[in-house]
């Protein structure tokens, strides 16, 4: 069968339609590859490991017989030595008897340093109750004594003596023999038989 040339108009609209058929192929193409691109950047990251928690800062108020009194951050765990450390060490003047180093501090408490010849440091060198066989006589300083110390005291045990500890280390030093009111198993009959044995 005889073929004959396509006119002009039909030509020019067939060279359109391939034009129109490569763009869409070409542009099908580039959106894959940008789907593919986006994929990969949108991928799922990987957990990384777990993030060490920094050290909590606490807090404390170095006073007494030290170098340099004042406040002082220290790292969570530090010990009565690392706060006295901070302030300069121990002054001449400090009673090293009265002081527990090896004791955790708390963040906000006052580590009292007591110096030789305060009533702290008096009652700390004694180790007995002020009223006992062989007691110095001077009182116990409650800021300053160590559970044990405390312990010594008539109608003071070894759980309420730690209840004393733990109790102005979160709260600071006493400021007042009354203070004791605030100890579970203390009371208005306790506090009078303390009195002139105990100072704040």
């Amino acid at each position: 069968m005889p073929s004959f040339p396509l006119p002009v108009v039909q030509r020019r609209v067939l060279a359109a339609l391939v034009l129109v058929l490569v763009a869409a192929v070409l542009a099908v193409r580039h959106q894959r590859g940008e789907a593919a691109a986006t994929t990969l950047q949108v991928a799922p990251v990987r957990p990384q490991a777990a993030r060490r928690e920094p050290s909590r800062s606490l807090v404390v108020d170095v006073v007494g017989a030290v170098r340099r009194p004042g406040l002082y951050h220290l790292a969570d765990g530090a010990r009565v030595a690392d706060a006295v450390a901070q302030a300069g060490g121990l002054s001449a003047r400090a009673d090293r008897r009265a002081v527990n180093l090896a004791a955790r501090v708390a963040d906000g408490q006052q580590v009292v340093v007591a110096a030789r010849g305060s009533p702290g440091a008096a009652a700390a060198s004694s180790g007995a109750s002020p009223s006992g066989p062989g007691g110095s006589g001077a009182p116990i300083s409650l800021s300053a004594a160590s559970a044990d110390q405390l312990d010594t005291l008539p109608g003071i045990g070894p759980v309420t003596a730690q209840k004393i500890v733990a109790f102005r280390q979160e709260h600071g030093p006493f400021t007042s023999v009354a203070g004791l009111d605030a100890i579970p198993g203390i009371g208005p009959a306790r506090l009078a038989e303390l009195q002139g044995l105990v100072v704040p």
